[in-house]
């Protein structure tokens, strides 16, 4: 079961909109960071059940965070949210451990579809 939740997106309206998708009738804690950096940092104090990530950051871009998240927790559970959906794109962050990728903005359905395929995952 999810409870904690890690957004790491530099746009603080990603993050809300993201946040406003999210189910109501559950608890979950949420946190937040602006990128990949301070994203590695809380994620190493929280250990979320998941993990959604942005690619285009300043600081740490999502590509680079991916693999150092992996590091940290072999069965670390991200879901990549972006606006570059081109199929290399996709290729590569799946290749790099991502569990799925969501197109931005996401919808709250496609977020709830993708919070219950990554419940199967944990």
């Amino acid at each position: 079961m999810i409870h904690k939740i890690l957004i790491v997106d530099d746009s603080p309206v990603a993050r809300k909109m993201l946040k406003s998708c999210l189910p109501k009738d559950r608890e979950l804690d949420i946190y937040e960071a602006s990128n990949g950096e301070e994203g590695i940092e809380i994620f190493k104090k929280v250990t979320p059940d998941l993990t959604f990530l942005d690619l285009t950051m300043p600081v740490l871009d999502g590509y680079k965070t991916i693999p150092l998240l992996k590091q940290l927790d072999s069965d670390v559970v991200i879901i990549v949210l972006t606006a570059d959906v081109q199929p290399k794109s996709i290729s590569q962050v799946l290749s790099l451990g991502a569990f799925t990728l969501l197109k931005k903005p996401a919808t709250s359905q496609s977020i709830q579809d993708a919070l219950k395929q990554a419940e199967i995952k944990i």
